[in-house]
């Protein structure tokens, strides 16, 4: 049995072909060993798999061959210990901000104090203390995200998948929401992979980022954050962040070059 949180053996996915066309190779082999606690950014050009391969670990896609296994056992299908957030907003649009975070403890059956008191916790930790009564049309797209972050942590779920989160907001939210995160993350330490095509965010949030190729999707580099924790914007202005970018960047732009 696997002592990683992820374990991801030889994956592949091909698409069959559609109308008359060939099958497309969106990932080729792939293996990759997750540590528990990570946070592990997968980053790469547009199209290359990053979400498919998110996907897969979060049960809502199968692979053509490999598998993966949480904690040893191996994914089937979606699973509580698995909690997904995704880049479009995906709050229940009838529940207000406190019925959306509760919402799994619900389905689980979790009495009422129980459910108040976790979700009274992570309002606090969002900053969305007095929008408990809220509906998601009221919101913005970063606080929006806050409740669908809220949700999948009020699970406690032993890894979160987060695919482009902050991929629709302005550059200034996303840069306060990436700093949310890592504050909730340094406090809960929970196991983490996060999709992204933005370098400045892989290196940020990240202690280990994946470089992935252009399609066929594969891991062309696996390259360690040694930034110290806390972590603070400013940090993005120094030397070694600065040398880590240009370093990615590299990794990047020869991937894009391939299908500009």
């Amino acid at each position: 049995m696997s002592t990683a949180a992820v374990n991801i053996a030889g994956v592949e996915r091909i698409f069959p072909a559609q109308a008359g066309g060939s099958p497309v190779t969106a990932l080729t082999p792939i293996n990759i060993h997750v540590k528990e606690n990570a946070f592990v950014t997968i980053l790469g050009p547009s199209g290359c798999g990053k979400s498919t391969l998110l996907r897969i670990v979060a049960g809502l896609d199968e692979p053509t061959n490999g598998l993966v296994e949480i904690r040893g056992d191996v994914v089937v299908g979606p699973g509580a210990d698995r909690g997904m957030v995704f880049q479009s907003y995906t709050l229940f649009p009838w529940l207000t901000v406190e019925r959306n975070i509760e919402f799994g403890l619900r389905e689980k059956g979790m009495p009422a104090g129980e459910r108040r008191d976790i979700v009274r916790d992570y309002i606090a930790k969002i900053g969305l203390t007095g929008f408990e009564n809220h509906y998601p049309k009221q919101l913005s797209g970063g606080m929006q995200q806050r409740v669908a972050i809220a949700r999948a942590l009020a699970n406690d779920p032993a890894i979160l998948l987060l695919d482009e989160p902050f991929g629709a907001l302005d550059h200034q939210t996303r840069g306060l929401m990436q700093e949310l995160l890592l504050n909730i993350w340094e406090a809960d330490r929970k196991t983490v992979l996060f999709v992204t095509h933005d370098i400045e965010e892989a290196i940020f949030l990240g202690s280990r980022c994946l470089v992935m190729s252009a399609r066929p999707g594969r891991i062309k580099a696996d390259i360690s954050i040694p930034l110290p924790h806390p972590r603070h914007y400013r940090m993005k202005a120094e030397p070694g962040f600065l040398d880590l970018k240009v370093r990615l960047t590299d990794e990047i732009r020869e991937e894009a070059m391939k299908v500009a």
